[in-house]
């Protein structure tokens, strides 16, 4: 995948993206981790009911939370605000983001925020935490093409990734405490040695799936975000992780050359998986309105439409 393909693949799909009126100041693709499902309460007399009166505990949590737009599945509960209350008068719902990226290997924390957080706030403390996470994986990967051999430009590109994802991190952590939410703690366990076909995969995986997406993303938020401080930022963002995306698919040029006929086709399998994974992501991701509109991200049915558009241009039949 070369740069002459990529951008003009990009710089395509970015033209479906609405252009947020100038001005409007308050800003993945979607899960930061596969069950990135954040909650959130409301109060059961503030949703309407179908027949436009007044919902009751009576009914299924599922429902209430499908009338709040959110997403209308497992898990939800309901719970009193307090203890003197006869039955529950709030149910708790949970939103599934998309802020996809370069996840490391050894992932250990989901960059969750305490319950009561702002929605807003708490959808950039999950990109903060990404991001986060994406320096260790750079490095490891800087240190891992260096021990196989790679070529120097593609080692040095992936020291500066690194550097990149400190300052989107910080970006990203200034919005979310912007909007009420405090930066996740990052946890990694410790990396360990792989073969160049492990690497290969989790690049696959990560790098040509997940965050050429990220990358897709970022560009489209920083021309759609409401919030004239996220255009800002994802405008700043959006090149480097264009680069990164770039810099994924050449590592997986290098890499498919030195792997035999039978490696390269369990990568191309992982490959295929994670487009299907990432649809589904997609698909089943849901925000409300006021939070997707200042953040810039698309609709579930817009994200999907999106996942299936690249991964054609990407990786024909991969979900065919």
């Amino acid at each position: 995948m070369s740069r002459r393909t990529l951008r003009p693949v990009f710089k395509r799909l970015w033209l479906l993206a609405p252009v947020a009126t100038l001005g409007l100041g308050c800003s993945s693709t979607w899960s930061c981790e596969k069950d990135g499902l954040y909650p959130e309460s409301f109060r059961i007399a503030d949703i309407p009911s179908e027949d436009g009166g007044v919902s009751t505990a009576d009914t299924a949590c599922e429902e209430l939370c499908r009338r709040a737009a959110y997403h209308g599945g497992p898990p939800c509960s309901f719970s009193r605000s307090s203890e003197s209350l006869p039955e529950p008068d709030e149910v708790n719902c949970h939103v599934m983001y998309i802020c996809e990226g370069r996840r490391p290997e050894g992932l250990c924390s989901d960059g969750a925020v305490a319950t009561g957080t702002p929605a807003l706030g708490a959808l950039f403390a999950r990109m903060a935490h990404l991001e986060a996470a994406s320096v260790p994986a750079f490095e490891r990967l800087a240190d891992e093409l260096a021990s196989h051999g790679a070529p120097e430009h593609l080692v040095r590109a992936a020291r500066r990734a690194a550097k990149d994802e400190v300052r989107h991190a910080s970006a990203m952590e200034s919005l979310a405490r912007r909007h009420g939410a405090p930066m996740p703690e990052l946890t990694v366990a410790p990396f360990q040695a792989r073969s160049l076909e492990a690497l290969a995969i989790e690049n696959a995986v990560e790098g040509c799936v997940r965050e050429t997406f990220g990358a897709l993303l970022a560009g489209w938020q920083a021309r759609s975000a409401e919030d004239a401080k996220v255009r800002e930022s994802l405008g700043a963002i959006a090149p480097d992780e264009l680069m990164h995306a770039e810099l994924s698919w050449a590592i997986d040029a290098w890499a498919m050359e030195r792997l035999s006929p039978e490696a390269r086709e369990r990568v191309e399998s992982a490959r295929r998986e994670a487009w299907r994974d990432l649809e589904h992501d997609a698909s089943t991701s849901h925000l409300p309105d006021e939070v997707a509109r200042h953040s810039g991200l698309p609709s579930a049915d817009l994200a999907r439409r999106l996942v299936r558009e690249l991964a054609s241009e990407l990786m024909p039949g991969a979900l065919a």
